[in-house]
């Protein structure tokens, strides 16, 4: 399952999680963010429970945009005990991605 994250549930489900987050900061105009959004659901189903998945649209939340340095789409970010500890900007194959995922699990 794929979360949504704003402003009014960001600091409880990412911030707070007990377990590492997966956020992908997105735009609906953006075309790189519509092709990895299969890719994202794919592990969002892959490592449900281990990770928690979800979505940042940058027009909707610039605040929390601005505090990711989120300068261009998409950009992902892993969040691990309310630090950043991992990012991938631009389009990336699944498998590369899982890595990172593997990764962060550890």
């Amino acid at each position: 399952m794929v979360h949504t994250f704003d402003e009014t549930n960001f600091e409880a489900e990412v911030m707070k999680s007990d377990i590492p987050v997966f956020v992908d900061f997105y735009a609906d105009w953006c075309g790189p963010c519509k092709m990895m959004a299969p890719v994202i659901a794919k592990l969002a189903d892959k490592y449900d429970g281990q990770i928690k998945v979800g979505k940042v649209n940058v027009d909707d939340c610039p605040d929390l945009a601005e505090q990711f340095n989120v300068m261009s789409i998409p950009n992902m970010v892993f969040i691990k005990g309310g630090e950043l500890v991992d990012r991938q900007i631009g389009g990336s194959p699944q498998a590369a991605l899982e890595k990172k995922f593997t990764a962060v699990i550890g």
